[in-house]
């Protein structure tokens, strides 16, 4: 079910508010465009900063606006076991396909801690869970024994890793069996993770370049190696710079830029880009033929 380009989408605000309808045509957008999973309520859709009522609404809007034409993967995790048991439950009551849950932030639980956590929530909710590991974020990382320790629970299915590391990848998909889904958390690292094993990505870039990061992902699969990586090695500038400041101020800059988003708002604590760095996407967008 989990496999290809799945886009970790952006939450679109207007005056402080969700804008509903925009986002919307985001998700119509993606799915014109061959995006295999929607994925609302990631980082890159600042659940940190919504209410529990707007996460939940968002979600509720994916599912809406999808109609069961590709899965739906809805962000539900949190640094409170209780609250990611909650979210997950809505979700799953909502009509979510599955579940993305990040390692608990700030606590900086033990490893030990790290299983109990995920496996309470996915004994408590039965519904596919991706476990996702971004020590960047949350200053935690789930180590290889740790995650094979928890492909073993029967519904959690897979991984999104962002650690950058491709040694851990490969220790990931080496220690768990072979229905283990590992799943690039890293736009610049999708084609390196296909060739070891991986079976997609959840991706920032996906929001402005939806067609060929889909096209990507399915040329690989159908063993067009060649083809796969000549397109990598187009989008890597783009990969590159959706992270010229912290994510998700660049992709809604260049959501903005490319006229399908009118506000690129973001929430505090996060702040409007830099010209500086506005220049060097605007550079980047163009040099690709997205503006």
């Amino acid at each position: 079910m989990f496999k290809g380009a799945m886009v970790a989408i952006v939450t679109p605000f207007k005056n402080g508010s969700v804008d509903e309808e925009t986002y919307r045509e985001l998700i119509e957008f993606q799915i014109e465009n061959g995006t295999n999973a929607i994925v609302p309520c990631g980082t890159t859709g600042e659940s940190a900063t919504l209410s529990m009522e707007e996460h939940e609404r968002v979600i509720e809007i994916a599912i809406e606006q999808v109609k069961g034409r590709i899965p739906v993967i809805a962000g539900t995790g949190s640094n409170n076991t209780a609250e990611a048991i909650h979210l997950t439950e809505h979700a799953k009551k909502a009509g979510a396909d599955g579940a993305l849950m990040i390692c608990p932030y700030y606590n900086k639980p033990t490893q030990d801690g790290l299983y109990e956590h995920f496996k309470k929530v996915a004994e408590s909710v039965n519904i596919p869970i991706i476990l996702y590991n971004i020590p960047g974020r949350t200053s935690v990382n789930m180590e290889p024994a740790t995650i094979a320790r928890l492909s073993r629970v029967p519904n959690i299915v897979g991984i999104k890793e962002a650690s950058g590391s491709m040694k851990q990848i490969t220790d990931i998909i080496s220690m768990c069996d072979d229905d283990f889904a590992v799943i690039s958390g890293e736009d610049y690292l999708t084609f390196p993770l296909l060739c070891v094993g991986g079976r997609g990505v959840i991706s920032v870039v996906s929001n402005i370049a939806p067609r060929d990061m889909s096209d990507l992902c399915r040329l690989f699969d159908e063993g067009k190696f060649s083809e796969a990586q000549s397109l990598y090695y187009r989008l890597l500038p783009l990969c590159h710079a959706m992270f010229v400041e912290t994510n998700p101020a660049p992709v809604k800059t260049a959501l903005k830029m490319m006229g399908k988003i009118p506000s690129d708002e973001v929430r505090l604590p996060l702040a409007p880009m830099k010209e500086s760095s506005k220049e060097k996407l605007e550079n980047a967008l163009r040099q690709y033929g997205l503006i």
